[in-house]
């Protein structure tokens, strides 16, 4: 094996777990049964040891990649002289898959014309490639067992077992000539009989279900195929039994290629999670917001003592998180260290409670009608915040070098104030009233006064720097300041002096003397390029904010599927993919489309 570039990938799930194909044909990285599962395939994270499940043509060939239309039904095509291939990947997916105890991964094999040879190579490495196992061959293909997993492979061709106790085989299809390969395991680990397998059914209820899901959709604009593919990629980041939406189901990938930004994404931040119900409201899946209240409902029921929540938790709710390394992994092209586990679950971040609140507030408004229980969960919360707001946290970059006063934790805190108010006014909910609105009108002027960078004319990133921060540019999107307010266009006007180049825009400037505690260096980071899209939208500038947008599209990948940040050279780096570059390229697109819409009205 081989390291691929980022962007080289498609994704397929079961809203369980997720695994990523290659254009090669291999599967290369896999946690099973859930997202925050050790992975049983991880070359995308060791080339040598990380376990694989390849199959692809004998011979070297051109290779293409593209989703069966409105699903995530991968579909990977070899062309050669001799014929051409295909194989067809997915993970079945059905309204009763919670019943379901085995979970299975299926692999559609076919030559479309001519004569193709394949070659089949599955290569676990349980427990991120630490847990040894062992291969026995049975007449329906091969079982794999270790100590805390299983798994089998349904296989139609005669497999050999190598010596890292693999199995491969070589077969030769013809032009309309089908085999099926399925691989299962248990969502409790136990051994199982293999599960009787019919492809074509499987195939066609897993195209049905995502089409029937999609079809809910209520965005028609003129970027209709992304923001599908947006929506797709963001419910396939979502864990069934409980609602909750990873950051991305991956760990590690390299915020630089050979650097140390690797971090472990596969568990569910306030943040994220709630501009996301936000960005699933706007196009018409009200249920997958009503199942992120559940879950965000049961987290502030939960909460501490003193009114707090964590910024982040696992999938099932759980709350620690801890982070470790696995230093046997050399990482992705070298990109160490390899964690597991996320060290910020307990920082503060004063933001999440203004994301948190503005999202309930939405779903009030446009979803259903939130319960007393709620609120009086929420209330609380609010409290908190009006006792709290004047701490230093690590704020919305989770940085790693000490607490400061951010512009962009204080405004949240205003706007969980505000969207509380409007709440208990729109609802006529027993609230603090005086008291909220007393400390809203404090936070906003101390903003505006320490926030502000008199001499050079922009929101600072905090209150003892002078540095520019792209996280203020949602100033204007959540109505702290009008669109227009000479200071939100003069900040507009020094983020893209200072942080954006040619469309990507850096989150702040680490060459710019501003210790975040790490080291090396990050890309630009796509949701803040899809920001400044909004942000100009709002200030008028919509022929600027089009060109920026379409240039953005193009630094997809293949798939329009975008991971955490763009490299200056284009490639895709980080975790991939992010559920933030995707809800906000759909946030984008809306506000855009609106304004040019109106734009165009006689």
């Amino acid at each position: 094996m081989a390291y691929k570039e980022i962007d080289d990938y498609g994704i397929i799930g079961n809203l369980y777990t997720v695994a990523l194909v290659g254009l090669d044909g291999s599967i290369d990285w896999f946690c099973p049964p859930h997202f925050d599962s050790p992975s049983v395939f991880a070359a995308i994270l060791d080339e040598h040891k990380g376990g694989w499940f390849k199959i692809s043509p004998a011979e070297e060939c051109r290779n293409q990649q593209f989703y069966y239309p409105e699903t995530n039904v991968l579909i990977t095509r070899y062309l050669h002289p001799d014929g051409v291939g295909e194989v067809i990947d997915f993970m079945p997916v059905a309204d009763n898959l919670a019943k379901q105890e085995s979970h299975q991964i299926i692999r559609q094999v076919t030559c479309v014309r001519g004569t193709t040879r394949f070659e089949l190579d599955c290569s676990p490495a349980f427990d991120y490639a630490r847990a040894a196992h062992v291969t026995r061959i049975t007449p329906q293909g091969a079982e794999f067992t270790a100590e805390a997993m299983f798994m089998g492979l349904i296989a139609p061709v005669e497999l050999e077992v190598g010596l890292r106790q693999e199995v491969k085989a070589g077969f030769t299809l013809t032009e309309g000539e089908t085999l099926t390969f399925a691989l299962y395991y248990r969502v409790d680990g136990k051994p199982c009989n293999p599960p009787a397998v019919n492809g074509e059914q499987a195939f066609q209820e897993t195209v049905n279900f995502w089409q029937k899901w999609i079809a809910q959709c209520t965005y028609s604009g003129r970027w209709r195929e992304m923001v599908h593919r947006s929506a797709l990629t963001l419910k396939l980041l979502t864990y069934a039994p409980t609602g909750a939406m990873v950051a991305s189901p991956t760990t590690s990938l390299p915020e630089e290629i050979g650097g140390g930004r690797n971090w472990d994404y596969r568990y569910t931040w306030i943040r994220d999670t709630s501009f996301s119900m936000y960005a699933f409201l706007r196009i018409g899946f009200t249920q997958e917001a009503e199942k992120f209240m559940e879950w965000i409902s049961a987290r502030a029921h939960e909460s501490y003592a003193e009114g707090t929540l964590q910024i982040m938790y696992g999938i099932h709710g759980n709350h620690e998180l801890p982070e470790s390394t696995l230093d046997h992994l050399e990482g992705y092209k070298s990109s160490r260290p390899v964690r597991i586990g996320n060290g910020a679950a307990h920082q503060l971040q004063l933001d999440i409670y203004g994301e948190l609140m503005d999202a309930v507030y939405l779903y009030n408004k446009h979803g259903v009608a939130i319960s007393y229980d709620l609120w009086m969960c929420l209330r609380p919360l609010l409290n908190w915040v009006c006792d709290n707001w004047k701490r230093q946290d690590e704020g919305i970059w989770e940085v790693r070098g000490g607490a400061k006063h951010f512009v962009y934790s204080k405004m949240m805190c205003w706007v969980a104030l505000d969207r509380g108010l409007r709440l208990a006014e729109k609802r006529s909910f027993p609230a603090d009233r005086e008291r909220w609105t007393r400390v809203r009108d404090e936070i906003y002027t101390d903003v505006m006064h320490n926030g502000w960078n008199r001499e050079l004319g922009y929101f600072r990133q905090h209150y003892d720097s002078d540095s520019l921060d792209a996280s203020n540019l949602l100033m204007p999107l959540v109505f702290f300041v009008s669109p227009r307010d000479p200071r939100m266009l003069s900040t507009l006007d020094q983020t893209l002096k200072v942080l954006v180049s040619d469309s990507l825009v850096l989150r702040y400037r680490v060459d710019h003397g501003e210790d975040d505690g790490l080291t090396g260096k990050e890309g630009t980071f796509t949701l803040c390029t899809f920001w400044l899209v909004e942000a100009l939208t709002l200030a008028g500038r919509v022929q600027e904010a089009r060109l920026i947008f379409e240039k953005m599209l193009s630094y997809s990948n293949h798939l329009g599927l975008y991971s955490e940040e763009i490299a200056y050279t284009g490639e895709q780096i980080g975790n991939f993919p992010q559920a933030f570059s995707h809800l906000s390229l759909i946030s984008a697109a809306l506000k855009l489309d609106r304004a040019l819409d109106n734009k165009n009205k006689p």
